[in-house]
């Protein structure tokens, strides 16, 4: 697209025969549009659950390294990981999760040069971020001593999460890089940046731990030097490419001003995923969840509440039948699951008993994932983490303490509780959507991306 082209298209009404250029939403709609609907989805999702996938793959790869040099490195590198992704990695991915809001209304909007100061603004947050993260991973190992973990474990728990320390700020940076390119459904060079990335991981684990005899500590610092290199792949892809020109045009003041803005979704936001029962599992419906807050935001702000409306349902019909296939495919394999893991027998026979209450959370999770994706397209994050605090807290948490300890269900009870939590979250979200007025949604994208300014005060010129 040339300059003068570019100017046009800015200059030009989103909708033209539309009250403030606002299409109102459908009741019904044709089976071509359904389908259409459906195959950009599918484009998106696709490429976003594999990146998911792989980005979630590199802590796993380290730890698999580090179970070869013993249980206590296994062990402790367990510990820590899972501490590391409640406290940090899960935070950083929920509060950069809050420019699926921002970048994709302004790109709906055709406001192109909003998406590079959401960028600059949420880079810097969670800058700032990571520096209190730190220090808690610092105190790891005196943490869990504290919550009388065995002391050996502890010890080197936490000197594998002071080593991951380098980690946190590289991934904080990989979410904003890649919700900015994923509102502009720009998913390419996500897959093959993080497969590329991937692949190295593995070649830096085995070098740094075999080769170098460097133990656990590089396992760690591993992570971080991947994360980094996927950073530097996507930092010279949004500089030098051509898809990025109107997107981004360099470091400005406006990036550090207004910060508030963002933190008024990113907290949510990461109070939305943190609450998560994230797995390897989830990978599928977050991805789904990521595809549906891309088209909805994009054509809220686009002024198009019919298709946002459309996008949902099919995202809901995606991820029953995902969810629905996945638990079938668990409760059948329920017998032999078990030997994947250990050949125990009485082992196995509880996790057989255990699978179709999995499976059972999974779906549940699988709904929450893509209607939160939804909440984020909308900018409903507030209301989408009270949803959640008050279905965990409220419902999940006692449920589990009184299954387990009240009615004796033990390891089930906990996840039969946990499910009842999710249960009430998706259900709630599910009844809000199904309630959703889209042409008002469609208003408040227009504020969120004008302001207090109407569609025809905005300027036609990017500045």
């Amino acid at each position: 697209m040339d300059a003068e082209a570019f100017k046009s298209s800015l200059e030009s009404p989103l909708i033209s025969n539309s009250e403030n250029g606002i299409e109102p939403a459908k009741k019904c709609y044709e089976k071509a549009e359904i389908i259409s609907e459906l195959k950009k989805q599918m484009n998106l999702a696709g490429p976003l659950v594999l990146v998911s996938f792989l980005q979630y793959s590199l802590q796993m790869i380290s730890v698999m390294f580090v179970g070869h040099l013993g249980e206590l490195s296994l062990s402790s590198a367990s510990m820590a990981t899972s501490f590391a992704g409640v406290t940090g990695f899960a935070l950083m991915l929920g509060m950069g999760s809050a420019l699926e809001t921002f970048c994709g209304q302004a790109y709906g909007a055709r406001q192109f040069h909003m998406l590079g100061v959401h960028l600059q603004r949420a880079m810097l947050v969670l800058v700032l971020t990571s520096i209190p993260i730190s220090f808690i991973w610092v105190f790891t190992g005196q943490i869990f001593i504290g919550l009388n973990q065995d002391p050996q474990i502890s010890i080197h728990s936490g000197i594998y999460a002071r080593w991951l320390i380098p980690a946190i700020v590289p991934y904080g940076l990989l979410q904003c890089q890649s919700r900015f390119l994923q509102t502009q459904n720009i998913v390419l060079p996500l897959v093959l940046s993080t497969g590329i990335t991937s692949l190295v991981h593995v070649l830096i684990c085995w070098t740094f731990i075999f080769r170098f005899g460097f133990g656990n500590k590089a396992a760690a610092l591993s992570i971080a030097i991947s994360y980094c290199i996927n950073v530097f792949i996507l930092a010279i892809y949004i500089k030098f490419s051509p898809t990025c020109k109107h997107t981004w045009t360099g470091f400005s003041r406006a990036g550090t001003k207004d910060l508030l803005s963002f933190l008024k979704l990113g907290i949510p936001s990461a109070l939305m995923v943190c609450l998560n029962t994230s797995s390897v599992v989830f990978r599928i419906p977050f991805g789904l969840g990521s595809a549906v807050s891309t088209r909805v935001s994009n054509e809220l702000g686009a002024g198009r509440p019919d298709a946002a409306c459309l996008a949902v349902r099919i995202v809901i019909f995606l991820a029953v039948a995902e969810s629905l296939s996945l638990g079938l495919a668990l409760v059948a394999a329920r017998n032999v699951w078990g030997f994947l893991y250990t050949n125990e027998k009485e082992v196995v026979r509880y996790l057989a008993s255990v699978l179709p209450v999995l499976a059972l959370s999974n779906f549940m999770d699988g709904m929450q994932a893509v209607l939160s994706g939804t909440a984020r397209g909308c900018g409903w994050q507030k209301l989408g983490a009270c949803i959640n605090l008050g279905a965990y807290y409220l419902v999940g948490l006692p449920s589990a303490l009184v299954l387990t300890f009240l009615f004796h269900f033990g390891g089930m009870g906990l996840w039969m509780g946990i499910t009842c939590g999710s249960s009430v979250q998706a259900l709630l979200l599910l009844a809000i959507t199904m309630h959703t007025d889209w042409d008002q949604e469609a208003k408040k994208a227009r504020v969120t991306v004008y302001g207090s300014r109407i569609p025809g005060d905005v300027p036609a010129e990017v500045v």
